[in-house]
């Protein structure tokens, strides 16, 4: 895994991943008597050790990084050197990847030339952090240790007094001996205080006011000249300018309702001069003394405050001192608080205490004294969570439990509370819907037409009617069925125009009926957090989403569990989905695709719902690990041993196509489209016989039931994304 990350890195990163020698092979040489060697362990800030020195020649480089020089977690290093800045020498190409399980056991070498300057060098992996450094090289005929020389002049026009009237130019120089190994750069820095920086070109002082320049010079070899400094004043030009600048400043940061700055306040101040020019700007805190002002002011300080500030122009024109008032408050209490929920129930009751042909259920939630109420949520009889935004109405008979929460903004979500009740029919029948789909809006396929999916008159919603997940044979045909479904909703009043409109295009562009476009299938599993939501968690172990669409096992709870579609039973069917091995080191994914077993929750004969798939339905193998468990990628777990020579294994990390196709009592299983196992669900002279505790007395199993997804434990890490089912 880490040598295919890491290529990818690389190329990423504009690098190539390099033979064992970390270059192209060249010509063939005599050795270099002078070798230089790195190495590397568990440490990803710092190389173990590393040479500072070296003369120009022929050089042997030595990468090590090995079990012997302390690496114990094999994490692999890179050694390279830094052909892009032209601050450093370019003239070696060299990217040296190693690692203890490499081909070399984690030793590698090449052969460069090496060239007086310096070389800059680091580890061109992500996060590992400040591992570079600096490799000096001098002439080969001995150690430069002597200092460059450096001066410098100052010019400009000057007064009587010798002082340079509206500006100076300091130009600085830099010598290094004969045989030396020459001047690398010259720094220069302003005042005592300032920063060195690179000088590239005289530095022009037009700031009114007396000034040091320091400065100093370095050669290749590394060696520093004493520091030296020039002072000079600068002064206006004559001038009739007797304005002063005008000045202004804002306060920003984030404020609360009251307008004050939640921990920190930033004043920006600026001035402008349209005669001699702005000299300098200053500030004050309260009643603090004046100080220069370079950059935005940030006060972090709970209480009331006054800025001041001022300017000078270059004639000795000061502005009128101005100022800005403000509060900083500190950041309130986080809110750990969940909302309070509440719920009524309301109807027709009978003399039992029933509802007749209807209840109508509303849930209430306030966070009266924390952040405010996000969001209410509400499940009915075990299914999955739902947004609420309106009282729910049940009509179907039957008793039936209605689970609720809130979530407030600051992310804190109440426990799950329950109302149960009882339905009877009123002699009312319940709806005849070609689909159960209580989707928000109106979906077609995948595009979303943004109208209300409502019920409509005949008590079925909007979505029910579409029957998008019908195998339509044309476009044509399923767009005049939506047609005649939209004509009767608009006379009725359901839908306006506009609405009619809107759901006619979506049904446009979802594509269904066009060949090797929907191909009849619906996705239940896209990423998004609505088609998560939809999923339900058993057992120990969990599903996390990570944004790009996928879902990873183990990352957050440990234990044996299950992630299940609990919305709908399916009998034959096509389920299409992809599966990574993310397993971490050296591990493999261990998973499998739970099909056909029963409702997991209050099993008669079960008190752990992640068993009810293991012990009642079929579970399809997810595992490329050679060793340890029998039953391989594409067996149905316990029933029919599938090996990996026929499966076409992948490489770690790499995203794997699975069609688990399933008709009556028969089971295909396909990889990256090539079939690979075949079983058919009844007794025989290849069949295994079930485990001790299967329920079945001849390996039968249900003939429809529900979808799910195992997590198997914390080191057996598998993803899957992009599931759609086909029923047939």
């Amino acid at each position: 895994m880490w040598a295919a990350l890491l290529a990818a890195l690389l190329m990423v990163l504009g690098l190539q991943s390099l033979p064992a020698t970390g270059q192209p092979q060249p010509q063939p040489q005599a050795a270099a008597e002078q070798v230089l060697t790195w190495t590397a362990g568990d440490d990803i800030t710092k190389y173990t050790s590393a040479p500072a020195t070296a003369v120009a020649g022929a050089t042997t480089i030595v990468f090590e990084n090995s079990t012997a020089t302390g690496n114990t977690t094999g994490m692999p290093h890179t050694l390279t050197f830094d052909t892009s800045d032209p601050e450093f020498n370019n003239d070696v190409q060299l990217n040296i990847l190693a690692n203890p399980n490499d081909d070399q056991g984690g030793r590698h070498t090449a052969e460069v030339t090496l060239t007086p300057g310096r070389y800059r060098y680091y580890c061109t992996i992500p996060g590992h952090g400040q591992m570079q450094g600096i490799l000096v090289v001098t002439e080969g005929s001995g150690e430069d240790t002597t200092a460059p020389e450096a001066s410098a002049r100052v010019s400009g026009t000057q007064n009587s007094q010798g002082q340079y009237v509206g500006s100076a130019s300091v130009a600085i120089q830099a010598t290094d001996e004969e045989g030396g190994s020459g001047v690398d750069r010259v720094e220069y820095a302003v005042g005592d205080a300032g920063a060195w920086t690179a000088y590239t070109t005289p530095v022009v002082v037009d700031q009114v006011g007396d000034h040091k320049i320091r400065y100093r010079a370095l050669d290749k070899a590394g060696n520093v000249s004493a520091e030296k400094n020039v002072t000079f004043t600068v002064v206006p030009p004559p001038t009739d300018d007797t304005a002063p600048p005008q000045t202004s400043a804002t306060v920003s940061g984030e404020q609360d309702p009251d307008g004050a700055y939640i921990d920190m306040a930033t004043v920006t101040v600026s001035a402008s001069d349209t005669g001699s020019g702005v000299n300098t700007i200053e500030y004050a805190i309260g009643d603090g003394a004046w100080q220069a002002y370079t950059a935005p002011v940030m006060v972090h300080e709970v209480g009331s405050h006054t800025v001041r500030y001022r300017a000078t122009d270059k004639a000795g024109n000061v502005a009128a001192e101005k100022s800005v008032r403000f509060t900083v408050v500190a950041s309130p209490e986080p809110d750990t608080t969940p909302p309070v929920t509440g719920v009524t129930v309301e109807g027709t009751k009978n003399s039992d205490g029933a509802y007749i042909g209807n209840a109508k259920v509303t849930v209430s939630a306030t966070d009266e004294h924390g952040s405010g109420v996000e969001r209410i949520e509400y499940s009915i009889d075990s299914g999955p969570y739902l947004a609420y935004d309106a009282p729910v109405v049940v009509d179907r008979a039957g008793t039936h439990t209605l689970a609720y929460r809130a979530t407030d903004k600051a992310g804190n979500t109440s426990a799950a509370r329950t109302v149960t009740f009882t339905v009877v029919s009123s002699q009312v029948p319940a709806p005849n819907c070609a689909e159960f789909d209580e989707r928000l809006t109106v979906i077609v396929g995948t595009v979303d037409s943004g109208v209300p999916n409502r019920i409509t008159n005949s008590r079925c919603r909007i979505n029910e009617l579409i029957e998008d997940e019908k195998e339509w044979t044309s476009q044509a045909l399923f767009l005049k069925h939506v047609k005649t479904v939209l004509d009767k909703l608009l006379r009725e009043g359901v839908v306006d125009q506009r609405e009619y409109n809107a759901i006619r295009k979506a049904a446009r562009q979802s594509g269904i009926g066009k060949p090797g476009q929907t191909e009849g299938y619906r996705t239940i599993l896209d990423g998004s957090a609505e088609s998560f939501a939809r999923w339900q968690q058993v057992g120990g172990g969990s599903f996390a989403p990570n944004g790009d669409g996928s879902i990873t096992s183990g990352t957050t709870k440990a234990g044996l569990g299950m992630l299940w579609f609990p919305e709908r039973k399916y009998g034959d069917f096509s389920l299409k989905l992809q599966w990574r091995d993310d397993a971490p080191g050296t591990g493999n994914a261990n998973s499998g695709v739970f099909v056909r077993f029963p409702w997991v929750h209050d099993h008669p004969e079960e008190s752990r719902p992640e068993w009810v798939a293991i012990k009642y339905g079929h579970e399809v193998q997810v595992l490329d690990r050679p060793d340890g468990d029998m039953y391989k990628t594409g067996s149905v777990y316990g029933f029919d041993r599938v090996g990996l020579a026929g499966a076409g294994v992948t490489q770690k990390g790499t995203w794997n196509d699975y069609e688990i196709r399933v008709v009556d009592q028969h089971y295909s299983v396909y990889r990256n489209g090539v079939l690979i196992n075949e079983f058919d669900n009844i007794g025989g002279q290849d069949f295994v016989p079930p485990r001790s505790d299967d329920p079945g007395t001849d390996g039968r199993r249900f003939a429809s039931g529900y979808i799910g997804l195992q997590v198997h434990g914390t080191t057996d890490v598998v993803s899957y994304r992009d599931i759609r089912i086909k029923e047939l």
